[in-house]
């Protein structure tokens, strides 16, 4: 009962986001494919809202914060061979509001170590005249 409400509460509000919004979020995302593959982990979060109210969520559960998400990444991608060569494929890009839109895709990490690849939501919102993500469910 509650996804539904939420599912028709997001089709009411979705809207269109304008072209050079469309395009601000993209250039975040293409910074971040850079960043990660120059093993560049401070340089990826830079997409991050650096909030402690920032949200992840990946397939050990949920992280709360933005330098616990630095951590994980740290953690988890402690050197190149961990950290391969990232690729996203957008899927959509849709407008919540006029400052917040849904970001779905697909990540793929090509490693000498076995390749990865899974799925993501990402909630980006614009903060202080920038866009950044402030939700990540990654799987």
């Amino acid at each position: 009962m509650l996804l539904s409400w939420f599912v028709g509460l997001y089709l009411a509000q979705a809207q269109d986001l304008r072209h050079k919004d469309k395009k601000a979020i993209m250039e975040v995302l293409e910074k971040q494919v850079e960043a990660w593959n120059r093993q560049d982990i401070e340089g990826f979060m830079e997409a991050y809202w650096k909030s402690d109210s920032l949200k992840f969520i990946g397939r050990n559960g949920l992280t709360k914060g933005w330098q616990a998400a630095l951590d994980r990444y740290k953690k988890n991608y402690p050197d190149k061979n961990a950290m391969g060569v990232l690729k996203f494929e957008i899927l959509n890009i849709q407008g919540i509001c006029s400052h917040a839109a849904v970001v779905t895709g697909k990540w793929i990490l090509t490693r000498s170590v076995g390749n990865l690849q899974g799925f993501f939501s990402l909630i980006f919102e614009y903060i202080d005249k920038k866009w950044v993500i402030v939700y990540d469910h990654s799987i």
